[in-house]
């Protein structure tokens, strides 16, 4: 009888183990913002700093070696970034950029592709 009764206990300790890691796993998805659900892609361009070299909606970047963003095809833009943050893209100026790209999600990227190249290029 002292056997059933463990395994009952642990089948019950099981399953507050269970449901423990399903509350704690819905409260993290909750609070994770999904792709559908990504930052304001205007203010996640500010935060990210790329306003800081690409200047104002990507348009008027600090130097002129630097890109004009707005405008550019989003699929372009995506692979330009993705290619800096894995280092198959290096050169003098993305080396500056590597060391933002760490900070940046692959759906914050796509984020970002979409909205500059939604942008009219020229004010």
């Amino acid at each position: 009888m002292g056997r059933k009764h463990n395994q009952a206990g642990a089948e019950t300790g099981g399953k507050m183990r269970l449901r423990k890691l399903l509350i704690s796993s819905a409260i993290l998805l909750a609070l994770t913002p999904v792709a559908g659900q990504a930052q304001d892609a205007e203010e996640l361009y500010r935060e990210r700093t790329c306003i800081a070299c690409h200047g104002a909606e990507g348009r008027t970047p600090i130097m002129d070696e630097y890109p004009r963003l707005a405008g550019q095809p989003a699929k372009y833009l995506l692979l330009q970034m993705q290619a800096i943050k894995s280092g198959e893209r290096l050169n003098a100026h993305s080396v500056a950029m590597k060391n933002v790209m760490h900070l940046i999600s692959d759906a914050e990227m796509a984020t970002l592709a979409q909205w500059l190249s939604d942008l009219p290029e020229q004010e």
